[in-house]
């Protein structure tokens, strides 16, 4: 099954994480198929704290892509964000 979730990314103590597709049997940062965005947790001042081509998160989940529990929220903050 093809899953939609968080890769992590960043310094020990700084989060980043990528929003990915990837088969669901495969390591949590190891190859993906497609990046579909970012999200960084401690984003202070002008940063971007959540970036997500919504197209592509559709497009995947109409193919039968799986979200994680968090990424559904973070689809859900981002269509608000962007109407």
């Amino acid at each position: 099954m093809v899953k939609i979730r968080l890769a992590r990314g960043g310094a020990k103590g700084r989060p980043f994480y990528h929003v990915v597709v990837c088969d669901q049997r495969v390591r949590r940062d190891s190859c993906s198929i497609e990046r579909i965005g970012f999200f960084n947790p401690i984003a202070r001042g002008k940063e971007k704290r959540l970036e997500l081509d919504l197209s592509k998160v559709e497009a995947w989940i109409a193919k039968g892509a799986q979200p994680s529990n968090k990424v559904r929220a973070l689809v859900k903050e981002a269509s608000r964000a962007a109407a």
